[in-house]
């Protein structure tokens, strides 16, 4: 009987793992710009997170769940103080995987992705 019972905990322990990992993007925010970045926000489906300051080379990151349906928006001011914005790709309900938004010395934003639909 107790051999039983260890066997159906072993079993509930590794179903719990497996099963209860939540759909998430990780996402890296870099910086190949020749000077700080200020003021960043990243909008995307139903939140948005941010910094006051992403200095030059460096790196932020970031892991969220998507919530609804829309487009990845990046916004923020340059050292001469002028806003940018651009656009990303549109992020569906329970995608996974991985995100790189880099911000190159031009100020133009290349997205590297790797996101599948969630389990």
């Amino acid at each position: 009987m107790l051999g039983r019972a260890a066997i159906f905990l072993a079993l509930l322990a590794v179903f719990c793992i497996s099963a209860c990992r939540s759909a998430y993007v990780e996402t890296t925010l870099e910086n190949n710009g020749p000077t700080a970045q200020r003021l960043i926000e990243v909008d995307y489906p139903s939140a948005s997170f941010g910094m006051q300051s992403l200095d030059v080379h460096g790196t932020f990151h970031y892991r969220f769940k998507v919530q609804g349906s829309g487009p990845i928006i990046i916004t923020w001011t340059d050292a001469a103080g002028k806003a940018h914005t651009a656009a990303g790709p549109v992020l569906k309900e329970g995608q996974q995987g991985t995100l790189r938004i880099s911000i190159d010395p031009s100020a133009n934003v290349s997205w590297d992705q790797s996101l599948s639909a969630g389990k």
